[in-house]
């Protein structure tokens, strides 16, 4: 079982070979190796890539 590494949420699906998608914080992430990379989905569709400061700054 995957939990999100935003909200530490359950309910994650899987979108690709190792892509998830958080229907609790609505991101998708990937956890490659030992790279762990979040996105937040636009408007359009398309994958936005967070930065750290982003993520620590939605969390507070």
């Amino acid at each position: 079982m995957v939990n999100c590494p935003i909200c530490n949420g359950r309910a994650v699906g899987r979108v690709g070979t190792d892509q998830f998608y958080c229907w609790d914080c609505f991101v998708e992430f990937s956890n490659i190796g030992n790279q762990l990379r979040i996105f937040d989905i636009a408007e359009d569709g398309s994958l936005e890539e967070l930065e750290m400061a982003d993520v620590d700054a939605s969390l507070t």
